[in-house]
């Protein structure tokens, strides 16, 4: 395969990839923002996420208390796929919010699980 053909195959997944996410997130559970890219700002969160007696770092708390202002937002983030790549475990991370102190919002339902 010449190296133009290669370059055109190349740049043609990058724009679906790019024309994928920019569509998904438009109506998203975070508007226009992607929860995989909002699953980056928390990765001070990851070990938080993995093991419930772990302490919580203050980034991941002020991070969380940012995206969790809109709470479907924040499960929708601790679910991506990014998440999960991670190893974030989500019957754990949904107690991240309760861990940092951050007001309670019951009822708030993330997938099978509650936020406490």
């Amino acid at each position: 395969m010449s190296v133009v053909l290669k370059l055109v195959c190349i740049v043609t997944i990058l724009a679906i990839v790019e024309f994928e996410s920019v569509t998904s997130a438009g109506g998203g559970q975070c508007g226009k923002l992607s929860p995989d890219k909002l699953a980056i700002k928390l990765a001070s969160c990851a070990q938080a996420a993995k093991v419930a007696k772990a302490a919580v770092p203050k980034t991941c708390c002020a991070q969380t208390k940012i995206i969790g202002r809109n709470p479907k937002c924040l499960c929708a983030v601790l679910f991506s796929p990014t998440a999960k790549r991670a190893g974030v475990i989500p019957k754990i991370a949904v107690t991240i919010p309760k861990r940092c102190n951050l007001p309670r919002r019951k009822g708030t339902k993330c997938g099978p699980y509650i936020v406490p």
